[in-house]
């Protein structure tokens, strides 16, 4: 069955997946209206489906069936997706249908105003192998003359149909503490998640899920969507008192407007959305598989173990320190060393030389150069810290560029964290961004940057331009473009985006990277649940997760390596503390644990992630991969005298046996679906397994 099927006589369209079916239809005004979002349809069944209205409108109520992408005008009183002012004062807009085309998967439907020169585009595309569609808005002012104001223009709304109850799940959180899942009831009211920060932020994620009230891990009905969006964004879900439950979602924050020129066109990012009857669970899976076979670029690459000099050295790098470091990590097994921040200028605390990206001279007299050879020598790869979107005022940068940062006229300049923010939609200050990126990139043929953002924008001004708001876009498409620059001039260059920890972490800027720094919180207890929130949209292939110093560097909380390692082991395994201080026991364990990981990690990497839970705060992912299964279970609490209950699994065949790779045990496939694995958990407190099968025979 083709993925996009169309009924001229009834203007309707339906797009398939492997598993569930989209349908909107044109009503009689020539607006884009919803009509099925959920199982697997006939185009016969849509129509039938298309004809429903809604017992509950009236006259006071909007119209029964609810827009693809609501706009102002007429009887509508939800919230906008577009909202626009035309130069003669007049809002909203009227629909006039202009045709349509598909391309593969990929369906264009063409809408016009009726009595002004504004034209838009709504894109849907589905993919065989997903039941994920994209769905995105192209905007168009027609006229040769006039510009269009722009309140609004966001790139998707969505519709669940009539549930009686409905919760919504979502991210929150703070430095520190990222990626805090909660799940509650939907209020009927308007409920809004946003950024405003310029950056995907700490605080929220461009992500939510819609159930129907009874979803867990394994059953339900679940509704989920997510923005693909690196910048300021506002996500507004809205249950109206007649059972309507719609949100819509897109780039940029309330009260930002700019002005769509005369010719010009507007292309709002992806905003995807996915329906599954299986719970939670089965939604963050058809998520991982969308990320790892249509957002990132190296899916099919192992992410090495890296090790970052951060905690060990803070601000105090210097060559004869970093080769030591380098010597103590490559015999761990380390396969990745990245120098982290006070390589540069004359960068010796946060307050000054941000912005001069040249290796200090004092600490390294010959450059760079000859520490990353003796990296190489060693076996690994070399990585740099960077932070290219920010300066301080104590810098030669912004002596020589005082205008090339975010500000406004009569206003202070706030400082955070002592930086201000370049204004990358700027093309002097982008250009010269990405040049000196390249030259550092070339000149020592860096394999891995950490590319950060550590504050938020504030007088987000731009002096002396028409449309100062659209630096608010611009700025993330400008971080876009020198990305993808960098990776096409240098193919073997890899990513990993951190924004003082998680607060950059979306589908937009995993696109172009290829892992994310999910939080400076390394304490493996406060990992166990930020870990969690995390792996509701991301696989484990971008989880950035570290082992670091116990006790720990933010919360002095006491873990064992052991268990440190079987958290970190849950994604892209880093080691991030001071290898000097680390004692001989800890070190022999450590190259035991990271050459137990490389034996798990393309399981890990690759496979399929299952949430678990058992006993009191036991808690386990297990990954399946073809048929090898690995289990990370932790339980950081537990009262004396109580041990943990076997673990349920899922994913095995019933019908098979399955051995231990370490112990040489054997479980028969049914009793793990049943009764569970046994763990074993040491006693105490933050107690771990890591547990690795392979069927037999």
């Amino acid at each position: 069955m083709p993925p996009v099927l169309f009924d001229p006589d009834h203007r309707l369209w339906l797009l398939c997946g492997p598993t569930t079916a989209y349908a909107i239809r044109l009503a009689e005004d020539d607006s884009l209206r919803h009509v099925h979002w959920g199982a697997m349809l006939t185009l016969a069944e849509a129509v039938k489906v298309a004809e429903r209205t809604s017992p509950a409108a009236s006259s006071f109520e909007a119209l029964a069936a609810v827009d693809e992408l609501a706009v102002e005008g007429g009887a509508r009183f939800g919230p906008p997706s577009l909202l626009v002012r035309f130069a003669d004062g007049t809002r909203g807009v009227q629909w006039r249908y202009a045709g349509h085309d598909v391309d593969g998967g990929h369906l264009r439907i063409r809408l016009h105003d009726r009595h002004y020169p504004l034209a838009l585009t709504l894109h849907y595309r589905v993919s065989a192998d997903s039941d994920v569609i994209e769905r995105w808005t192209t905007l168009e002012n027609h006229d040769d003359r006039t510009p269009i104001t722009v309140l609004r223009c966001d790139s998707a709304a969505w519709a669940a149909p009539h549930r009686t109850d409905y919760r919504v799940s979502h991210l929150v959180g703070g430095w520190n503490s990222e990626f805090q899942l909660r799940r509650t009831d939907v209020a009927v009211a308007e409920t809004v998640f946003t950024s405003r920060r310029g950056l995907t932020s700490h605080h929220a994620n461009p992500w939510l899920a819609v159930d129907d009230g009874t979803a867990g891990e394994e059953h339900g009905e679940v509704w989920s969507t997510a923005l693909a969006w690196s910048g300021s964004w506002r996500i507004t879900l809205h249950r109206d008192p007649v059972g309507r439950t719609t949100w819509t979602g897109g780039f940029g924050h309330e009260g930002l407007t700019w002005s769509l020129d005369p010719g010009e066109a507007l292309d709002t990012p992806v905003f995807a959305g996915l329906y599954t009857a299986g719970g939670f669970g089965a939604a963050s899976r058809a998520w991982h598989g969308y990320v790892c076979r249509h957002v990132l670029s190296h899916p099919n690459e192992t992410r090495p173990v890296l090790y970052n000099s951060w905690e060990a050295t803070g601000f105090d790098v210097d060559e004869a320190g970093q080769m030591a470091l380098a010597e103590r990590a490559a015999s761990l097994g380390i396969e990745l060393f990245v120098m982290d921040d006070g390589w540069f200028g004359a960068r010796t605390g946060d307050h000054v030389g941000l912005g001069d990206w040249v290796p200090n001279r004092v600490r390294f007299p010959n450059g760079l150069r000859p520490l990353a050879a003796e990296v190489r020598r060693l076996g690994m790869r070399f990585g740099l810290w960077v932070e290219p979107e920010m300066v301080n005022p104590d810098s030669d940068l912004y002596r020589a560029h005082p205008d090339w940062v975010l500000h406004m006229t009569n206003r202070d300049r706030t400082e955070l964290r002592n930086q201000l923010v370049l204004n990358l939609a700027r093309p002097d200050t982008a250009g010269w961004t990405h040049a000196w990126l390249d030259r550092l990139v070339a000149e020592h043929d860096i394999d891995f940057l950490k590319w950060d953002a550590n504050r938020a924008f504030t007088e987000a001004g731009w002096p002396g331009h028409d449309d100062p708001d659209r630096l608010w876009i611009e700025h993330t498409r400008a971080v876009y473009r020198i990305m993808d620059r960098l990776r096409a001039d240098h193919p073997g260059l890899r990513i990993e985006a951190c924004a003082g920890g998680g607060g950059r972490a979306d589908l937009g800027i995993l696109s172009r990277t290829d892992q994310v720094w999910t939080s400076d919180n390394t304490d493996p207890a406060d990992r166990i649940n930020i870990q969690h929130g995390f792996s509701q949209l991301y696989p484990a292939q971008v989880m950035g997760a570290w082992v670091t110093d116990s006790p720990n560097p933010a919360t002095a909380r006491e873990t064992p390596l052991r268990f440190r390692f079987h958290v970190a082991m849950a994604g892209v395994l880093g080691i991030g503390g001071d290898l000097t201080a680390w004692t001989e026991d800890e070190l022999k364990e450590a190259v035991e644990l990271i050459a137990a990981y490389k034996r798990i990690r393309p399981v890990v990497q690759h496979g399929t992630a299952y949430r678990l839970r058992g006993d009191g705060t036991l808690t386990a992912v297990q990954y399946a991969h073809g048929d090898e299964h690995v289990v990370l279970a932790w339980c950081p609490t537990r009262p004396y005298g109580h041990a943990t209950a076997p673990l349920p699994l899922a994913a095995v065949r019933p019908e098979a046996v399955y051995r231990d790779t370490d112990t040489g045990a054997t479980y028969q496939g049914a009793m793990l679906l049943r009764s569970g694995l046994p763990l074993n958990l040491p006693s105490g407190d933050h107690a771990s397994a890591l547990v690795h099968l392979r069927p037999l025979g």
